[in-house]
C-alpha cells in the first residue's frame, strides 16, 4: 500500500526543483536579454568605438621645420631635400627578381642589398614602406621616372636633411639641431595633446630638436605641430586603406636681424684666430654680427659625424664648440675707462678740466704699491679728455682709488656688466662684476682698496663677455639709452634710462663721444692706425688684456715667448659719427695689441654695415 504522505512530499519536492529550475532559466534569460540590450543598444556607442580602435591605426605626420634668414632675406638655414628609392614590399611577390630588375637602371651596392634583406619581410608583414636607396642622383632619377611603369610597387619620394648654407659662419649663432631623447619627445607631444606612435618621417635623420642657438632657442616655433593619418587595418596590423589625414602644420619661418655680409667679413678679418666678434644696430638693439672663432661645421653635426671626428673637435686645444662670444671671460681693460670717466663727472670726483701728473705710475697711499701705466715715463700733465684718448692708467687708477666701490658697481651694472643683457642668447654668461661680498663669500678675504684701483682700469676680478661689451659700446653711443639685446628683427621701443645714466647731462655724452674719436683721429690715439682704413668717423676705446703681470717690457718679452701668455687685443667702436648706427665689440685671445690687431677687424665689420 503507497503511503499517501510521501507522495505528497515526493510531489512537493519536485515542484520546488521545478520551480528552482525555471527560476534559474529566467535568471540566466534575463542576463542574455540584458547583455543582448547593452551591445546593441545602451552600449552601442563605447563598443562601436572599441571596434574603430580596434580596426583603425594612427600614425603621427612629421612637419617641416621653419625657415632661417638673415635680416636681407638670405637663407641661412633651409630643409634640403634629397630624393630618395622606395618600395611597398607587401606588394612584391619575389624580392630578388625586383632587385635583379631595379639594379638595370640604379645601382644597389652589398651594404644596401643587406639592408633590404634584412628589414623587406619585417616592413611586407605590416604593409610599411622601405627606403632602398636614399639620395638618388638627377641621371638615377630620370633613368628611374621614363621607366617607372615596370615598377609599379617603387616609388620616388623626397626626404629632407637640415641644412645650415654657411656651415662655419654661424656656428654658435644659430647652432644645430640633433635627435631627440624618449623623454624631450613625449613632451613635445604632450604639448601638442598627442602620444608618441608610429611616424612617417619627413627628415633623413627622423625627430629632431634645437640643440644649440637659435635652432634651440625658438625650437618650438621652429619645430611646427605633427599631424596624423588614420588607416584602417585587418587582424595582423597590416595597413588596409587611408581613412583621415590632418596636415602637419610646418614649423614658422625665422627672420633674424644676423647680416650675411658683415658675418662673412668677420669670420673672414678673424682668419681662424680665437676670439669673438659682436655688432649691434643701436636703434633697435639688433644682433647684426655674432661670431665665435674657431668655429665647426654644424652640418656634420647635425647630419651626422663619426665618433672620431667629434672626440677630435672636443680635444681641440682651440675649443671650437666653446661659444666665446657669449660665454668667454674676458677683462675689458681699458675699453672700461669711458664708463669709470662719466662715473667720475657724476659723483663730481672730478670734471673735464680736472688733470693730474702721470709719472707713468700709481702708489696706493696704504701700503705703497706701485700700479704701473702701459708707458714708460708717464703722460706728463693729462685731463680727463686725454687720458681717455691716451689710455692713462695713472689718471684712472686715481680716480677709481677715490671712488666708492658700491657705487661704482651699481653704475657698472646700468652699463650691461655683470647681468644678462640679452634676451635670447643661448645660454649667456653674465661674467664677474666683484665686489665686497662677492670676494668675502668666495675668496674668503676683505675687499682692499688695491682692487678699486685695478678696477678703474678693467682688470683684477672683473671679466665680461664680448656680447656685453658690445652692449656697453652701444650704451654709450646711444648715450644711455639701450634695448635688450636680440637676435630677432622687431620694433622694440627703447628701455627707460637707466638711474646711473639719467644723472649725466648731455654735454658729458658729447664730450665722452669726441674723446673717443679721438681715440682714433688724435695723433696720440692708441688706434691712431685705423685713420686710414675708413672713410668715415668712428669713435672707440682700444684694450690690452694683461694675463700676467710684469715689471718691465724686457719681463714682458720673456714672457711673451710662450704665446699663451700674451695679452688679449680688445676694442669696442660705433659709428659713424656724430649719428651713429652700428656698434662693435672684438677680442682676439693672445693678440696683444687693441688697436692694431683687434682694430682693424671691428673697422672692417663696420664698413660692410655702413658702407655697403
Amino acid at each position: 500500500m503507497i503511503d499517501l504522505e510521501e507522495r505528497i512530499l515526493e510531489k512537493k519536492s519536485f515542484f520546488n526543483r521545478l520551480v528552482f529550475i525555471y527560476l534559474l532559466f529566467g535568471i540566466l534569460f534575463s542576463i542574455l536579454l540584458y547583455k543582448t540590450y547593452s551591445l546593441q543598444v545602451s552600449s552601442f556607442s563605447d563598443y562601436e568605438i572599441a571596434s574603430l580602435k580596434n580596426r583603425t591605426r594612427e600614425v603621427l605626420v612629421q612637419p617641416t621645420r621653419g625657415v632661417i634668414y638673415d635680416r636681407k632675406g638670405n637663407i641661412l638655414v633651409n630643409n634640403v631635400p634629397s630624393y630618395d628609392l622606395i618600395i611597398k614590399p607587401w606588394k612584391i611577390e619575389n624580392l630578388d627578381n625586383f632587385i635583379e630588375k631595379i639594379s638595370e637602371i640604379i645601382s644597389l651596392d652589398k651594404k644596401e642589398i643587406d639592408y633590404i634583406d634584412e628589414n623587406f619581410n619585417k616592413k611586407a608583414l605590416y604593409n610599411r614602406e622601405l627606403t632602398i636607396k636614399r639620395n638618388l642622383t638627377t641621371d638615377e632619377i630620370a633613368r628611374f621616372e621614363v621607366r617607372n611603369f615596370r615598377y609599379p610597387n617603387a616609388f620616388i619620394d623626397v626626404r629632407y636633411s637640415r641644412q645650415n648654407k654657411y656651415p662655419y659662419l654661424f656656428s654658435h649663432a644659430i647652432g644645430y639641431v640633433g635627435g631627440v631623447s624618449n623623454e624631450q619627445l613625449n613632451e613635445i607631444l604632450i604639448n601638442q595633446e598627442k602620444e608618441q606612435k608610429e611616424t612617417l618621417f619627413k627628415y633623413s635623420g627622423g625627430f629632431l630638436i634645437g640643440k644649440t642657438g637659435l635652432e634651440n632657442i625658438y625650437d618650438k616655433s621652429l619645430r611646427g605641430k605633427f599631424g596624423k593619418k588614420s588607416y584602417e587595418v585587418d587582424a595582423s596590423g597590416r595597413f588596409l586603406e587611408e581613412i583621415e589625414f590632418i596636415k602637419p602644420k610646418n614649423g614658422i619661418n625665422l627672420f633674424t636681424s644676423l647680416d650675411l655680409a658683415a658675418q662673412k667679413e668677420a669670420y673672414n678679418q678673424m682668419d681662424n684666430r680665437r676670439g669673438a666678434v659682436v655688432a649691434l644696430e643701436l636703434e633697435s638693439g639688433s644682433i647684426v654680427t655674432y661670431l665665435s672663432t674657431p668655429s665647426f661645421s654644424v652640418n656634420s653635426i647635425a647630419n651626422g659625424m663619426s665618433t672620431s671626428e667629434f672626440n677630435s673637435l672636443l680635444e681641440d686645444e682651440n675649443k671650437p664648440f666653446f661659444d666665446r662670444a657669449a660665454q668667454g671671460r674676458y677683462s675689458p681693460a681699458s675699453t672700461i675707462k669711458p664708463a669709470i670717466a662719466l662715473y667720475g663727472i657724476k659723483e663730481q670726483l672730478i670734471d673735464w678740466e680736472f688733470s693730474i701728473d702721470d709719472p707713468g705710475y700709481f702708489i696706493l697711499p696704504e701700503d705703497q704699491r706701485v700700479y704701473r701705466g702701459w708707458k714708460e715715463g708717464g703722460h706728463g700733465t693729462i685731463n680727463l679728455s686725454q687720458a681717455i684718448i691716451q689710455s692713462s692708467n695713472t689718471y684712472f687708477f686715481s680716480l677709481a682709488y677715490k671712488s666708492d666701490i658700491n657705487k661704482l658697481t651699481n653704475h657698472l651694472s646700468d652699463y650691461g656688466f655683470g647681468r644678462n643683457i640679452c634676451s635670447d642668447c643661448f645660454n649667456p654668461d653674465i661674467g664677474l662684476l666683484p665686489s665686497p661680498e662677492w670676494k668675502m663669500n668666495n675668496l674668503n678675504f676683505g675687499w682692499f682698496k688695491g682692487d678699486t684701483v685695478n678696477l678703474g682700469v678693467g682688470q683684477g676680478y672683473m671679466s665680461a663677455t664680448p656680447i656685453q661689451l658690445a652692449y656697453y659700446s652701444a650704451f654709450l653711443a646711444n648715450k644711455g639709452i639701450m634695448n635688450k639685446l636680440s637676435f630677432i628683427q622687431h620694433e622694440n621701443k627703447k628701455v627707460d634710462v637707466s638711474n646711473s645714466a639719467s644723472k649725466i647731462q648731455k654735454t658729458d655724452w658729447d664730450k665722452i663721444h669726441k674723446s673717443m674719436i679721438g681715440v682714433i683721429e688724435d695723433p696720440r690715439g692708441t688706434a691712431k692706425r685705423l685713420k686710414s682704413l675708413k672713410s668715415y668717423v668712428v669713435a672707440a676705446k682700444s684694450g690690452t688684456v694683461e694675463l700676467v703681470s710684469t715689471e718691465t717690457k724686457e719681463d714682458y718679452k720673456i714672457i711673451r715667448e710662450n704665446k699663451g701668455n700674451r695679452d688679449h687685443a680688445i676694442i669696442i667702436a660705433f659709428g659713424p659719427m656724430p649719428n651713429p648706427k652700428y656698434a662693435v665689440s672684438v677680442v682676439i685671445e693672445n693678440g696683444e695689441s687693441g688697436g692694431s690687431v683687434a682694430g682693424p677687424v671691428a673697422i672692417a665689420v663696420l664698413n660692410k654695415l655702413i658702407t655697403e
